[in-house]
This record gives C-alpha cells, sequence and structure tokens, in this order.
C-alpha cells in the first residue's frame, strides 16, 4: 500500500496493527503510529531530535535562494531546535501566548468572527476556507504581534509561498516568485519589530529575549506560519466532519456547551498537522525496531488519534464521547504553545455557524490538500 497524503489514514491503520515500526519510502521515514510509542519518542528529546521537524521535500534552486538572501534570517528556530537553544527561544513564546493573553484577545476574535460571518450570512452560499478559515486566524496571530491590520493579507499569502517552497514542486519562475513573496513579508516583519522591545505583547515578548535580529525575525516568521496555517485547518476540518455527521452538527446545535468537546474530537479525528520529523540521536529500539544514530521517525500525531488502543472507537467522528488524552496539539517540550489560542478561535467560530446559520449544509466531493502540516480541505463550499 503507497502512503497517500489526501488520505493517509488506511496506512496509519495498517502501521499500527504491524509489527514494529514501518518505513515509508515515500517519507525516507519511519513511521511512529501508535499512541504509546509516539509519547515515548516525544518525552525524549535527547534521543530524538528535532533538527529535521520540518525537512523540505523540495530544495528551492539558487535564483529562489539569492532572493531571500539578503533578508534578516538566523538560528535557532523554535521548532526545530533542542535543549538550551529551544529553551531560549520558546520561553518568549509562552509567555507570548500565556492565557491572560488569549483570554484579553477574545474580544477581537469574536468581533472579527462576526463580521467575518455577517459579510456572507445573507448569501446562501460560501466557500468557507477562503472567505473565513484563511482570514480569521492570521488577523488574530497579526493582533497578537501587534501588526498593522492592512498588512495581514500579505503576510498570509507569504506564509503559503514559504510553504509552498519547501513543499511543492515548481518551474525555476514559479519559485523566484514565491521568495519574492516571503521576501516581502520577512521586510514587513523586519521593519514592524524595530524598537518594539518595550511592547507588552506577543511580538514584544519574542524582541526582549530573542538575539540577534536574524533569529528574532526567523521566530517571528515561523510563529506567524504556525499561528495561522495549523488553526486555518482544524477550522476547515472541525466544520467538515461535523457536516458529514448530521446527527453530530444538529446535537451541536441543541448543546452549545459541547462545543469544548467537539473541538478536541475534530482535533483527534483529523489532526491538521499529521505529524512531525524526528532524528535519532544515538542507536535505539523503538516498539520493536532497532534504529541506528541518524534515522529519520515521522511521528504521526494523526495515526495516534486513531488507535484503538487509546481511544474507544476511533474511527467514529462522535462529539459526546468521554475525553481522552490525544496527542493533535504535540506532547513534550515541543507541545503547541499556541494551542490555547488556537482552541479559542475554533470555539467562537463553532459558537457562531451553529447559533447563527444551523442549517449549514457542505457541498461533496471535497478535495483535502495533500499537506502532513496542515491537513484541510482545499475548498469548502457550505450553503444552507
Amino acid at each position: 500500500m503507497e502512503f497517500d497524503r489526501t488520505d493517509p489514514y488506511p496506512f496509519y491503520a495498517r502501521a499500527r496493527e504491524a509489527e514494529g515500526l514501518t518505513f515509508v519510502p515515500e517519507l525516507d521515514a519511519w513511521l511512529v503510529a501508535r499512541h504509546a510509542d509516539a509519547r515515548a519518542v516525544l518525552r525524549d528529546p535527547e534521543t530524538f531530535s528535532s533538527a529535521n521537524a520540518l525537512r523540505p521535500d523540495v530544495v528551492p534552486g539558487p535564483e529562489a535562494v539569492d532572493v531571500l538572501r539578503s533578508l534578516p534570517q538566523g538560528r535557532p528556530v523554535v521548532l526545530t531546535a533542542d535543549g538550551d537553544d529551544h529553551r531560549r527561544v520558546r520561553e518568549p513564546l509562552t509567555r507570548g501566548l500565556s492565557p491572560k493573553r488569549v483570554a484579553a484577545a477574545l474580544p477581537f476574535i469574536t468581533r472579527r468572527a462576526r463580521e467575518l460571518v455577517d459579510s456572507f450570512a445573507g448569501d446562501h452560499r460560501v466557500e468557507l476556507m477562503g472567505r473565513y478559515a484563511r482570514v480569521l486566524p492570521g488577523e488574530v496571530i497579526g493582533h497578537m504581534l501587534g501588526i498593522d491590520p492592512e498588512k495581514i493579507p500579505a503576510l498570509i499569502e507569504g506564509g503559503y509561498r514559504a510553504e509552498d517552497l519547501i513543499f511543492k514542486p515548481m518551474s525555476t519562475g514559479e519559485q523566484v516568485a514565491a521568495a519574492e513573496q516571503v521576501a516581502g513579508m520577512k521586510r514587513v516583519l523586519d521593519a514592524h519589530v524595530r524598537g518594539r522591545e518595550q511592547g507588552d505583547d506577543l511580538c514584544g515578548e519574542m524582541a526582549r529575549a530573542i538575539e540577534p535580529h536574524g533569529t528574532l525575525i526567523s521566530n517571528l516568521q515561523n510563529i506567524l506560519l504556525a499561528g495561522h496555517l495549523t488553526t486555518t485547518a482544524l477550522i476547515g476540518t472541525a466544520v467538515l466532519h461535523l457536516l458529514r455527521n448530521r446527527e453530530q452538527w444538529e446535537l451541536l446545535c441543541a448543546r452549545p456547551e459541547l462545543v469544548p468537546a467537539a473541538i478536541e474530537e475534530a482535533a483527534r479525528y483529523d489532526t491538521a498537522i499529521q505529524g512531525f520529523r524526528r532524528v535519532t540521536t544515538r542507536p535505539v529500539r523503538v516498539a520493536g525496531t532497532d534504529l541506528p544514530a541518524g534515522a529519520e521517525v515521522f511521528v504521526s500525531f494523526a495515526a495516534t488519534g486513531r488507535d484503538p488502543r487509546a481511544h474507544d472507537r476511533p474511527d467514529e467522528f462522535d462529539i459526546t464521547r468521554a475525553p481522552a488524552r490525544h496527542l493533535a496539539f504535540g506532547h513534550g517540550v515541543h507541545a503547541c504553545p499556541g494551542s490555547q489560542l488556537a482552541r479559542e478561535q475554533v470555539r467562537v467560530t463553532l459558537e457562531e455557524l451553529t447559533a447563527r446559520l444551523p442549517g449549514l449544509r457542505a457541498e461533496e466531493p471535497v478535495e483535502m490538500l495533500p499537506s502532513l502540516i496542515h491537513r484541510s480541505p482545499r475548498e469548502l463550499f457550505l450553503t444552507w
């Protein structure tokens, strides 16, 4: 069976039942698909380094690299750092995304969600990803960073183009065009952050704690991408699976107190970040498979969400199930620092849609993006 990025779940099921780990040629990595094995790997960052967490599928050509070379950049970046380097760049993110700061952002989140729904509520048909799901999270992370709202759309587009550069095969001209958009995003961040060391927001926390300047800009770019790509995806998949399971949608409309449970079920059932890579720093045995130093593994958060050893009836979407620990937001030292901000955006979204548009239905078929870092509908047309 080949690994299908648009529907990897049959492959995950087979890997969970196989002895030991399964090597996946399409990923050039050993797949960690069982909940217990994944937790063990994620709890041991000394043995399983994050240095390759986002290993590119495509290496940009020299022409694209030249476009980016003159702009500020540097390491470490929180997603791929280990040990003291990781702690140094993660701590300001944790402070900047604290429960207190997320709570302070809630009025903005609620207002913008309401305004976005207002913009299409009278149309009786909407493509939710473009009109809402790709808009709200970018605006929210921009708000957390204190960025001029007029600059946010270009930053969001730059984020998607940064992903394209390392994951999407493109011609030289397409790569250069993408690199120019990424460069534009970095110029905005570079100009924005200067002089903001005293700011009482996420940007201020990062500016005070991360140096040199190139490393700060790289981490700002990282949080900007992470702050909207995955939340966008979770909004899309949450709405999709609720509407595909009609009785679940109607139950949520009748019982809005189930919204938090619906968010956790959506994250478990079809998580936005399917997984991240790790590389072994020493010989180690995982699930009976001996790995040498330097072995690549892919820890699949999504596969663990369907593990019957961890979740009862794992292939059923059920917002009334008893709470169970899932790995959709990671685990251990690299667990997502923005998970609460993401949850709040999905919560506000579901509360708005169920209260105002209970008659929503999804137009099928829905094509999923072949992405392992923000699995979501390419387009999601809704009618009511």
